[in-house]
């Protein structure tokens, strides 16, 4: 397959970016160089082979999933202009 300009124009058109009319053939080109890189790709034999989820076979180590209060009470507080009793203090805004 192969991306002529009309095309490449078609395409910035579609994806909202603005191409000045005389660096189109050059966008052709590199869609055409991509989709040479494709076709590459589609050459490889993958029958048989195992999709991967990542380079390395294994599992990321997990934590517990414990319900907790982060005990970081006193030093998240320690960032509001004002609080009380283990509270943000905001001002009234209904009367």
């Amino acid at each position: 397959m192969s991306i002529d300009t009309e095309t490449a124009a078609k395409v910035a058109k579609l994806a909202r970016i603005r191409v000045e009319e005389d660096a189109l053939p050059a966008l052709a080109q590199e869609f055409n160089t991509i989709l040479g890189f494709i076709e590459q790709l589609n050459e490889v034999d993958v029958d048989g082979i195992e999709p991967m989820t990542s380079v390395t076979p294994m599992r990321l180590p997990r934590r517990v999933d414990e319900v907790n209060d982060g005990d970081q009470q006193a030093k998240v507080l320690s960032n509001a202009p004002d609080a009380r009793e283990g509270f943000f203090a905001v001002p009234k805004v209904v009367e």
